[in-house]
């Protein structure tokens, strides 16, 4: 069953957050992951909307860990420190139909 990462930012230091843009996308690929959504989102209800949104597709959770995880991501996410506000989370693909 798929897993989604979905990461809502707020980046504050673009020219810093640069570096981790490029080094990022082959870890991705590299771990069995693929960017599925990626931007600003549009607020249809609610009160407030982070400045960006990232949603990667991942085989599985293990897969997902297996990156966020890794040695590799570790240097990277170094590159994300201090540029801004993260939230980041990890969930199954849809496990039943929803009820009609």
């Amino acid at each position: 069953m798929s897993a989604y990462l979905i990461i809502q930012a707020t980046v504050h230091d673009w020219e810093k957050f640069t570096v981790y843009t490029q080094v990022v996308p082959p870890l991705i690929k590299k771990f069995g992951g693929e960017y599925i959504a990626m931007g600003a989102p549009e607020l249809i209800e609610g009160e407030s909307a982070p400045k960006s949104l990232v949603i990667s597709q991942w085989p599985n959770t293990q897969a997902a860990h297996a990156f966020w995880d890794s040695a590799e991501y570790a240097a990277a996410k170094k590159h994300r420190e201090g540029t801004g506000q993260f939230n980041i989370m990890l969930i199954d693909g849809m496990t039943q139909t929803p009820l009609e």
